[in-house]
């Protein structure tokens, strides 16, 4: 057994989701109603802090606090984070609550609540409805994983320190900030390869 070679475990890119499909996603969530509001909210949490789907699913109201702008998630293996996010998110957070004040079910402790029946959006409930959005928007294979995919790409892609990028999504491995990081890697040295006209001398 000491001579038979290990297989080789095959690199595949990492799948983001582009701004501009974010975008369109944001589009399908104009409007003032409840599911509106809650559906824009939830988007910006992903987007913004490249959390995992449990971790937004499974939000109290008493994990988000405006006054600091940040949200408390309650990650894998009970550790626990504290995530900023940007007064987009804050905006898009303050006006589904204000909503939700109003909605039956608003004595829940749960963050999310569903579109009827006084109860909790729980994190199965949003996979679903985020695949419905990418249906109306033309977004095809829409879930959240790729945002947070989105979320370490830019980050390395922007020579973002890797300890940091650990911390803010929960990460204890190095392996997984190395996989991004030659992601972001392969896209800058393509954006070079442009700028340099190399490869279109024929």
């Amino acid at each position: 057994m000491d001579r038979v070679r290990q297989p080789k475990t095959p690199q595949k890119l990492i799948p983001i989701i582009r701004d501009e499909d974010t975008k369109k996603l944001l589009d399908a969530c104009k409007g003032k109603t409840f599911p509106h509001l809650r559906d824009e909210a939830i988007i910006r949490l992903y987007y913004n802090t490249g959390a995992r789907l449990s971790e937004v699913g499974n939000l109290l109201l008493d994990d988000v606090d405006l006054n600091t702008e940040s949200v408390h998630y309650h990650g894998k293996g009970a550790k626990d984070r504290r995530v900023r996010f940007g007064p987009k998110t804050a905006r898009a957070i303050s006006r589904y609550l204000r909503a939700r004040g109003k909605h039956k079910g608003s004595e829940l402790p749960d963050l999310w609540l569903a579109d009827r029946g006084g109860r909790r959006l729980a994190a199965n409930g949003i996979k679903i409805r985020l695949k419905r959005l990418g249906f109306a928007a033309g977004v095809a294979n829409v879930h959240a994983h790729r945002w947070r995919h989105n979320f370490a790409h830019e980050w390395k892609r922007a020579g973002g320190n890797t300890g940091d990028l650990m911390l803010m999504l929960g990460w204890t491995s190095e392996d997984m900030p190395r996989h991004y990081g030659a992601s972001a890697a392969a896209e800058r040295a393509q954006e070079i390869q442009v700028q340099l006209g190399i490869g279109e001398g024929v």
